[in-house]
């Protein structure tokens, strides 16, 4: 796709933009903001770079792309992690900038980003992309930072320190390019911390000179040291000039240094290796001609449960927006709104229908953090065209969640209205969304078709997110197949994957249900998702350093003990239902032959597998 490249001046936004010349897209131009008063060389932005940026003048005479900029008239006044629209904000500003950039070049599809670990600034970033329809790049997103400083200082970019703000480094160290300081840096983390890449603002760079600079160089012709405040930080101010380049002679082969992290990492490769599918099973698909099930509501003290929400209209669109307008009466009732929604469980009769049925839930989640999701193709009864079910927060100020819109190698960016993952602040509990086998870089399922590697793909995406949000130990895992013949691999790569977890000294439970429907999102074989926690009380409304041992080991056995999992032929064998559980029964909904608990959810299945073997139905009993 064609992008605009957003630049700083600095090497992670430089460096992003040969990320995105890797993978084929096309720079059209270049976007900068920079401070409204000409004397400032810089503001305090919690969003941009701005030391440095006299020097961004020269770039559009290096690259020969034109560079639009715009002065920095807001200032941080959200300052929530989730950003939405606010008026005088300083993302207003790349709003106007960006929108500028459009106009422009109506063409342009793409925003280059080089955020690495600023989830503030990405969030940012994407919902103006979001709300130009553009796309966001950042392919430096959650990478290894050793490894980027190692790819960076052999790309070809000549990035030079300009503002020093951590121990160890000080006025010596500006001028350095990034191979001279790359020693220091790596010393300073062993000692104490410092990030590599200056993620804590421990250093800031300019970049004179990079690969996609074609027709000239930026040349340092005067500069001087400035102490910026009273404690040890220090910045360069510079007078440059440009120094024309014949880039027929460039001896730097830059795509060699534009690493591409592989699919699966030598732990997952062994996850890979470990599945083998095995011809099994045999289950027959039943017709379901009437719902055994109903529509009921479930309060605890700080969620609300909605399950089995359809509709007895005739159309589809008739069916789903009754369906949201019985959702919406509920959440009314309980003084509630659409924003408090955690997770949502979305079930088709046809996958075909995936457009219509979205295009009308999308409208009803408009604001930041919309709910984790599952939607899948499953046995629904005759004329059910959907059924909806969801786990709503009554404190929408407890609402954390992980919403990736932008592309990157991390893990896939949302295709839809959902979050990767959402969690309370008064649990310890994560709900994630169902992960398919996308490949991270380009969306697309892998070719040729590998059960193997989708299978094993889809649980590292899975487990990124758990990375990333810190809620990596196992509470309960689905994984949904189309294919029973895929049940054995699963079995064995969750076995595997239980191990990983065990060797990085995560625990958990090893709660995992298969569950066979009809089909899956983007035509995918398999896909994995489910709740995981963490042991530290973090999360919880009170301060973790003031509980005892024995009082946190509780809270992580708590947490363990919230997910039981059992297995039955027939529903009458279960026999233990309790008024103060919630329960989700997977399975062959024609084996209920007793009366199903109060408070449950229910999702109709081809059939369920545990461990040893398929059952009827899977019944899954929660405190949380």
């Amino acid at each position: 796709m064609k992008f605009v490249a957003l630049v700083s001046g600095g090497k992670d936004s430089c460096f992003n933009i040969l990320h995105c010349l890797a993978q084929g897209h096309e720079l059209v131009c270049l976007a900068n903001l920079y401070p409204a008063e000409p004397d400032n060389d810089e503001i305090d932005s919690y969003m941009y770079q701005t030391v440095g940026h006299d020097v961004l003048t020269l770039y559009e005479k290096c690259t020969g792309k034109p560079m639009y900029r715009e002065p920095i008239l807001g200032n941080a006044s959200n300052q929530k992690l989730e950003y939405k629209k606010t008026e005088n904000d300083e993302t207003e500003d790349l709003y106007r900038l960006l929108d500028k950039v459009v106009k422009k070049h109506p063409d342009v599809e793409g925003v280059s980003v080089g955020a690495i670990l600023s989830s503030y600034q990405r969030t940012r970033v994407e919902d103006v992309c979001s709300r130009l329809g553009l796309t966001s790049l950042a392919y430096l997103w959650q990478r290894d930072q050793g490894e980027l400083m190692n790819e960076m200082c052999s790309s070809g970019m000549d990035a030079r320190i300009i503002k020093v703000a951590a121990i160890g480094l000080n006025d010596s160290n500006l001028g350095m390019s990034l191979q001279e300081i790359h020693p220091t840096l790596l010393q300073l983390n062993k000692m104490f911390g410092v990030h590599i890449c200056g993620e804590g603002g421990e250093f800031e760079t300019s970049v004179l000179d990079a690969p996609f600079f074609k027709y000239g160089r930026i040349v340092i012709t005067e500069k001087s040291i400035v102490k910026h405040t009273n404690d040890e930080v220090w910045y360069l101010k510079m007078k440059v000039g440009f120094e024309p380049k014949d880039v027929s002679d460039d001896p730097i082969d830059w795509k060699k240094h534009v690493v591409v992290p592989p699919l699966l990492n030598e732990t997952f490769h062994e996850i890979y290796e470990s599945g083998k599918i095995r011809d099994e099973y045999s289950v027959a698909k039943v017709n379901i001609n009437e719902k055994y099930w109903k529509f009921n509501v479930y309060e605890t003290d700080d969620k609300l449960y909605i399950s089995n929400i359809t509709s007895v209209e005739e159309s589809i669109e008739g069916q789903v927006a009754d369906i949201f307008k019985q959702l919406s009466g509920t959440l009314n009732q309980f003084e509630l709104d659409f924003e408090n929604i955690q997770s949502a469980k979305l079930l088709l009769q046809d996958m075909s229908n995936f457009v219509t049925i979205n295009s009308i839930y999308v409208k009803y989640f408009t604001k930041p953090l919309p709910p984790a999701r599952i939607c899948v193709e499953t046995m629904l009864p005759n004329n059910t065209h959907a059924q909806l079910s969801v786990v709503v927060l009554k404190e929408l100020d407890a609402k954390v969640g992980l919403h990736v819109q932008g592309i990157s190698y991390w893990a896939p960016c949302n295709i839809g209205p959902y979050s990767q993952a959402i969690s309370s602040r008064n649990d310890q509990i994560v709900r994630i969304s169902g992960q398919i086998p996308l490949i991270p870089m380009n969306m697309t399922l892998p070719t040729p078709k590998d059960d193997r590697l989708s299978s094993t793909l889809s649980l590292k995406h899975y487990h990124s997110i758990k990375e990333v949000t810190n809620y990596k130990n196992n509470l309960l895992t689905i994984c949904f197949i189309k294919d029973c013949n895929l049940v054995s691999m699963v079995q064995e790569q969750f076995r595997e994957y239980i191990s990983l977890c065990e060797d990085e000294g995560y625990t958990g439970t090893e709660n995992l249900v298969v569950v066979q429907v009809t089909e899956l999102p983007k035509g995918s074989d398999v896909e994995w998702g489910g709740l995981s926690y963490r042991e530290e009380c973090e999360s919880l409304n009170y301060d973790s350093d003031s509980l005892s041992e024995d009082e946190k080991e509780n809270e992580s056995k708590d947490a363990k003990d919230k997910v039981k999992v059992s297995y039955v032929d027939k529903l009458s064998e279960y026999s233990t239902f309790k008024d103060n559980r919630f329960y989700e029964i997977y399975g062959d909904v024609l084996q209920i032959d007793a009366e199903m608990p109060q408070h449950c959810e229910v999702f109709p299945a081809v059939a369920v597998y545990g461990a040893s073997g398929n059952k009827s139905l899977a019944i899954v009993e929660s405190t949380v």
